[in-house]
């Protein structure tokens, strides 16, 4: 027994990081109703950026969710950055949150366009990229 009580240990290890994924995932696939049964594909989302003239920058963002419940889900989000991204996603936060329904067991993907004036503004990004954006779902008082 005392040669195997290392690989027991590892097996433990891991089993210990990767039930809590898997049954996290189990749940949203299969109980979860309303947000909760919303996943965001932030790995097949972006933004892109660009000047249209000197005061206009243009954003035009998609991002994919996928309901897993068998009823539409009517949610709202905002994009989140952390204090050291660039601001450019912050920009897109204007009159937001942003509107979205997602039919029973589909994928949509919402795109997003907006005109963004930065001629009050001293530093801006003027153009560039940006994947794997966080955002915050809402759903009433539930995040």
């Amino acid at each position: 027994m005392n040669k195997y009580h290392a690989r027991f240990v590892w097996i433990a290890i891991i089993l210990a990081f990767s039930i809590p994924h898997v049954a996290a995932s189990a749940f949203q696939k299969t109980l979860a109703k309303g947000i909760y049964a919303i996943s965001y594909e932030s790995e097949s989302s972006s933004c892109s950026f660009e000047m249209t003239d000197e005061t206009t920058l243009y954003g035009i963002c998609e991002l994919l969710f996928e309901n897993y419940s068998n009823h539409e889900v009517q949610f709202t989000f905002d994009f989140y950055e952390k204090e050291d991204d660039l601001s450019m996603l912050s920009l897109m936060n204007n009159h937001v949150p942003y509107e979205v329904k997602v039919k029973g067991n589909e994928r949509e993907r919402v795109k997003i366009e907006k005109k963004i004036d930065v001629s009050h503004m001293k530093n801006f990004v003027g153009e560039g990229e940006s994947a794997f954006m966080s955002i915050i779902i809402m759903s009433g008082e539930k995040k």
